[in-house]
Formats: C-alpha cells, structure tokens, sequence
C-alpha cells in the first residue's frame, strides 16, 4: 500500500501487518484494521461514559487506555499510541479536563485515521478490481 499517504500515521508494525497479507488471506489487513476500529470505537466510547460520571473512576479510564494503546501500538496507528501517553498521565494525577481534551484528541485521530485508511483500501481495492466493504 502507499505508506506515503499514511506517513505519521503508522508506524512500521503497520508494514508488519501487511507482510502478513497473502493470496490466501487477501483481506487480512483490512479485516484486522476493521477489527481495530470497531473495538476502538468501543473503547472511545467507554472512556467517554466513564469520564462524564461523578466520581470518576480513573482506574476504568486507565485499563480502557491501557488496551487502546496496545491495539493502537499492535496495528501501528502511531498518533492514536502516542496521545495515550499523555492521556494516561492526566489519569494518574485524576486531571478530569485533561482526560477530556486528550479524549477530543483522540477521538479525532481515530476518525482521521479511519478515513484515510478506508480510502487506501478503497483505492487498493479498484486496482485489484474489487470491491471492499470490511471498512464500514
């Protein structure tokens, strides 16, 4: 795939995933990038209920954390892995508005990277002369 158009995006394990792509699994990393954003999204979402609760249960927010950064770090969505680092911090000192911010950050880097992503496979797909719809 063009990794230029996903540059700062991804990182090399991204690169990794592909290598495991063959004919007879043609869709993998589509599948395995689709899996990621649908328990993203899951995630997203419990951090948001979570923070918006009084009183906040920061032990929550840092296990919901923990997993997106490592499904974030295991399909190579860098930006997404890096904003968990500041993110966590603001947990660890219970900064609620931090949280919220970094959440917003967050949030828009998964929809962004979604986008570009679904594009990509779009593109990729015509080329193969397909079409795709595991990115929905």
């Amino acid at each position: 795939m063009e990794l230029d158009y996903l540059q700062g995006f991804l990182d090399e394990q991204y690169s990794q995933l592909e290598q495991l792509q063959d004919e007879s699994s043609p869709h993998f990393v589509e599948e395995v990038i689709s899996l990621f954003f649908d328990d993203s999204l899951k995630l997203l979402h419990n951090l948001e209920t979570t923070l918006n609760k009084e009183p906040v249960d920061y032990r929550k927010v840092e296990t919901c954390l923990h997993h997106l950064k490592g499904s974030s770090s295991s399909v190579g969505a860098q930006r997404i892995k890096n904003l968990c680092i500041p993110f966590r911090a603001f947990c660890q000192e219970k900064m609620r508005h931090g949280c919220l911010q970094c959440l917003q950050q967050v949030k828009q880097e998964y929809y962004l990277l979604k986008d570009k992503l679904q594009d990509l496979f779009q593109i990729e797909e015509q080329r193969a002369g397909g079409t795709i719809s595991v990115l929905n």
